[in-house]
């Protein structure tokens, strides 16, 4: 559901954690942490935060963009699948989506096709949907013929997951087809 200010302040009540604090709070966490386990369940916290507009403001204030950015660098597979979760929840948002192409998010969101981890490449699939549309540079980015080709091969994979192939075929719909058929 989403939040807005008076949501947000029944639910904290008068002695509540503001929004702000508690994500910093989460934040400051990540970066102290020193074992993976404490990092992938903050991750995972920031990334349900993603989803709602409220708090938009707040995770780009805070540089979570970026820090989901960092985690799809990492060697663990569950910091790539949070971060990319985040990424794909946030960049519905023209703001948002404009932070993650400045941070140099779309190749790595890219590389995140290629992923065994079938989360990872939903959520990728996901952030490329809608990160396609922010300009035509960014579309020329995505819509490369090896990133099409890829894309097409999991539009054609309905036996293997259905998800990977309804969310490649919306892509593909909505980014590859419908520009051929206004051509």
């Amino acid at each position: 559901m989403f939040t807005n200010n008076q949501r947000q302040e029944e639910r904290t009540g008068k002695h509540g954690t503001p929004r702000l604090q508690y994500l910093q709070e989460l934040v400051s966490q990540f970066q102290n942490a020193t074992d993976e386990e404490t990092k992938e369940r903050t991750v995972a916290n920031l990334a349900n935060f993603a989803y709602d507009p409220y708090n938009y403001t707040i995770l780009r204030q805070l540089n979570v963009l970026e820090l989901f950015i960092d985690c799809i660098t990492e060697p663990n597979e569950k910091l790539v699948e949070f971060g990319i979760g985040g990424i794909c929840n946030a960049c519905a948002e023209p703001k948002n989506a404009a932070t993650i192409i400045e941070a140099d998010g779309i190749p790595l969101i890219i590389k995140c096709l290629s992923s065994p981890v079938r989360n990872i490449v939903n959520y990728a699939l996901g952030a490329l949907y809608y990160i396609c549309d922010y300009n035509r540079a960014t579309r020329e980015e995505i819509v490369r013929p090896e990133v099409v080709d890829l894309i097409e091969r999991y539009a054609a994979a309905e036996s293997v997951s259905v998800s990977f192939s309804n969310l490649a075929k919306a892509f593909l719909d909505k980014h590859i087809h419908a520009n051929t058929r206004d051509s």
